[in-house]
């Protein structure tokens, strides 16, 4: 484009968009235009076109009520970001060739592909994987996971499982910590589905998901994992929670106990629920009467644990046995049946670190928390890669185990 041409071009564009640039902002009683448009040194109250190749040396800036904007060829405090544009004009090559370069296309040849190569480690350029995934009909290529305590072995392997599968496809793994708030949960999942991600792996708190029905129903995946959705209609992996508490107090009836003592987290979440409702089926099968004086519940921590264990053992008739309802319950009432050297048997749902080291016999109720994640991941993206089949219920084995040194 010659010079003169720029300038008709611009006249045209000056004349078109007069009225637009010329309006004025109510909010002030000036009555001053909102925005005035110069290039080079002659005003153009307009909005101006991006330059095209070959246009050097063109500087357009902007004035709004009394501010300057820096715009195409000035200079800012921060730089601007090299594109595709900038790559090819520095290699020297079409925008194609480095397009076709970024994207590992093939029939490009070597000479190209190191020019580009180099020119994209000069720039410092970065491709913008937000619009490469639109095209590709992908979003973000993201997922998201939302956990209840990432503190917890048990999650952090979940999260390590599912960020290893979600980079062997090409995504990144977005990991959220519910802390069993029902409505943080809610406002977590809310943002994530606001990030656009592809698809959400939620353990979750709550009790109802019939918010993330319409995400479902546009499209968006999601699995739940170690409990259940309420009210939704989703994909779901799980534990055979009752099954393997039932095993559990079955072992401890058949080595002679009767009085068992039974440590719980809360019976708002549904494993709990569960592991109980096992509990007292063996309970029932063995003719045993439930005792609710040898449940104890909301014992969250090792040292809630121990501190339930000691005032049960305190009592008149005390337990002769203890089934501790996960991983964390279990160890603190270990410690503390050590630390009185009591001969009280133990059973705990979850397998843990050292458990074999223990100075003293644990039964634990075992499973494998990698297959739980991996199931769960993989069920995710054929999800995401288009499969539309009913959502369905896996239900995966527990076993038990024994732990720590015998006496």
């Amino acid at each position: 484009m010659t010079a003169a041409d720029l300038e008709t071009a611009l006249s045209v564009l000056e004349k078109f968009c007069q009225p637009l640039a010329g309006a004025t902002n109510p909010r002030r009683r000036s009555g001053r235009p909102r925005w005035s448009f110069t290039w080079n040194t002659r005003p153009f109250p307009a909005i101006w076109p991006a330059p095209g190749p070959g246009i050097v040396g063109l500087v357009i800036t902007a004035e709004r009520e009394g501010r300057r904007m820096p715009r195409t060829g000035t200079s800012s405090t921060t730089p601007r970001r090299p594109t595709m544009v900038d790559v090819a004009r520095h290699a020297g090559v079409s925008l194609k060739t480095v397009s076709r370069v970024v994207n590992n296309e093939p029939a490009v040849a070597q000479a190209l592909v190191d020019r580009v190569l180099s020119a994209i480690a000069e720039l410092g350029f970065r491709r913008n994987d937000i619009a490469r995934n639109l095209r590709s009909g992908r979003l973000n290529a993201t997922v998201g996971l939302l956990i209840e305590e990432i503190a917890n072995p048990f999650y952090a392997t979940i999260a390590s499982v599912a960020a290893e599968i979600a980079a062997d496809h090409q995504t990144l793994l977005m990991t959220a910590s519910s802390e069993e708030d029902v409505e943080r949960e809610r406002t977590l999942l809310v943002e994530l589905c606001q990030r656009r991600v592809d698809g959400l792996l939620v353990v979750p708190a709550g009790q109802d998901h019939s918010y993330l029905r319409r995400e479902v129903e546009m499209g968006m995946s999601v699995v739940f994992l170690d409990r259940p959705p309420g009210a939704l209609e989703a994909d779901t992996v799980l534990l055979d929670n009752r099954g393997g508490a039932q095993a559990a107090v079955d072992r401890l009836l058949a080595d002679g106990h009767t009085r068992i003592g039974i440590l719980i987290d809360s019976l708002a979440v549904y494993t709990m629920r569960e592991r109980l409702a096992g509990a007292r089926d063996a309970l029932a099968a063995a003719s045993v009467r439930y005792d609710e004086r040898l449940i104890r519940e909301h014992v969250k921590t090792p040292g809630d644990a121990a501190r339930a264990v000691t005032q049960m053992l305190d009592q008149a008739d005390p337990p002769t046995a203890f089934f501790g309802t996960n991983n964390r319950i279990t160890v603190g009432a270990l410690q503390e049946l050590y630390r009185r050297g009591s001969d009280a048997a133990l059973v705990g749902f979850d397998d843990f670190e050292l458990s074999h080291l223990m100075p003293r016999p644990v039964t634990v109720i075992a499973y494998d928390t990698r297959e739980l994640a991996r199931t769960a991941t993989e069920l995710l993206f054929q999800r995401i890669n288009g499969d539309r089949s009913r959502p369905a219920t896996t239900v995966l084995p527990t076993r038990l185990v024994d732990r720590g040194i015998s006496r």
